[in-house]
């Protein structure tokens, strides 16, 4: 009766002998996917193009990619059922909820650390209004950025709100927070920028501050710095920033907490 046991343990080393023989001469299987296995999977064409423009995305939206001009010429298609699908809305949706979680919280500590004038700072384009409209007639960032077609569709002051957006800000003007709008868009677009924000829902901000002919030349990362250190100069604690660039959130001083929305569009540094 001692042998079977022995003959069981046997058969049992023969058999992985054998699965170990026949995976020498096929090759190694991996568990995981390696970064050796991604160049197949992303050539053009087809399902390829949307893994590689989705990669690229995410390679955006982290800073990854560092400055860039256009979107690869493959992903136009990639870009557009983004920006036109639900995944756009949904990314936007789940940043401002991110973003009011925090605002309670913050507001309350700012309150009880005796802070004045609690503010959140909002970009315009892509943050509170959708361009979309615009670059959906203009290859959504596969062409040239065109100055003047652009300052064009900033004067008929029709971009519609990122709805997400609008109830964020909404939200915010409820809780107690100084709404303050900080946008690239030079001063001469003054009337065009506060109407279309009206148009699409907008109302009671503390202030709207645009570049003078002082700030033409400078980086959006100089301005914008230079723009939030005047604030905390005239007595407002930044608490929450929300911006579509990186350059809308980094530089001294910044918030305490920022919250980037998506944009594979363009990129300003």
């Amino acid at each position: 009766m001692r042998l079977l046991p022995l003959v069981l343990v046997l058969a049992l080393a023969l058999a992985a002998a054998s699965a170990a023989a026949s995976a020498s001469a096929s090759g190694p299987r991996s568990v995981l996917r390696t970064v050796t296995d991604v160049p197949a999977a992303v050539s053009s064409g087809g399902d390829g193009d949307a893994l590689f423009c989705d990669s690229w995305r995410l390679s955006v939206e982290t800073a990854n990619a560092g400055p860039w001009r256009a979107i690869p010429a493959r992903c136009e298609a990639f870009v557009r059922g983004y920006m036109e699908g639900p995944r756009y809305a949904s990314d936007s949706a789940v940043a401002a909820a991110d973003s009011l979680a925090f605002a309670s919280g913050a507001l309350a500590a700012a309150a009880g650390a005796g802070a004045a004038r609690p503010a959140w700072v909002f970009d315009v384009d892509e943050t509170l209004l959708s361009n979309a409209p615009y670059y959906a007639v203009n290859g959504w960032g596969s062409q040239e950025f065109n100055d003047t077609s652009f300052d064009e569709w900033v004067d008929a002051a029709k971009a519609p709100a990122l709805p997400s957006s609008l109830k964020l800000y909404n939200e915010l003007q409820g809780l107690g927070f100084h709404v303050i709008l900080l946008t690239g868009r030079v001063e001469f677009q003054r009337n065009s920028t506060e109407a279309n924000l009206l148009f699409a829902g907008y109302q009671a901000w503390e202030k709207l501050i645009l570049r003078q002919p002082s700030d033409i030349g400078k980086t959006a990362v100089q301005y914008k710095s230079e723009r939030r250190a005047a604030m905390e100069a005239e007595g407002f604690k930044i608490l929450g920033n929300s911006g579509d660039q990186w350059s809308d959130l980094i530089g001294s001083p910044m918030a305490t907490r920022s919250f980037k929305l998506p944009n594979p569009m363009y990129f300003i540094s």
